[in-house]
């Protein structure tokens, strides 16, 4: 049976088999931690969860079908110690990606029929 892109990422959310990518803001995004999904997704060797092995074509797929990335707002101390430790914060936070389909949400499964592609 060949699951259709969305079914896929449910699928792998759900599992709770992977790392590097996780439901997010209450089961309404997709959190994918770039460099380590690259790693334990998109290289796997004979294994593949999707029909590629490059980051750039599975956020293809996300767009085709509807996603939308997400970008996180950071509110900036005034005091410098603070503020640096806030940037290093937003460094590694800057390898997570966020994704958002209104027909891909964890509490509504229902809606999954309806993410289709562009």
């Amino acid at each position: 049976l060949s699951l259709h892109f969305p079914q896929k990422l449910w699928k792998m959310l759900e599992s709770g088999k992977f790392q590097s990518i996780w439901w997010s803001e209450g089961g309404r995004c997709v959190a994918i931690n770039k460099d380590l999904f690259e790693v334990e997704v998109l290289g796997r060797e004979g294994q593949q969860v999707f029909h590629t092995q490059k980051m750039k074509s599975f956020m293809r797929q996300l767009n085709a079908y509807g996603f939308t990335k997400v970008q996180r707002n950071f509110q900036r101390s005034a005091s410098l110690p603070e503020f640096l430790a806030e940037e290093a914060a937003a460094s590694a936070h800057s390898q997570i990606l966020y994704y958002y389909n209104p027909s891909f949400n964890r509490e509504h499964p229902w809606l999954l029929a309806t993410c289709k592609r562009r």
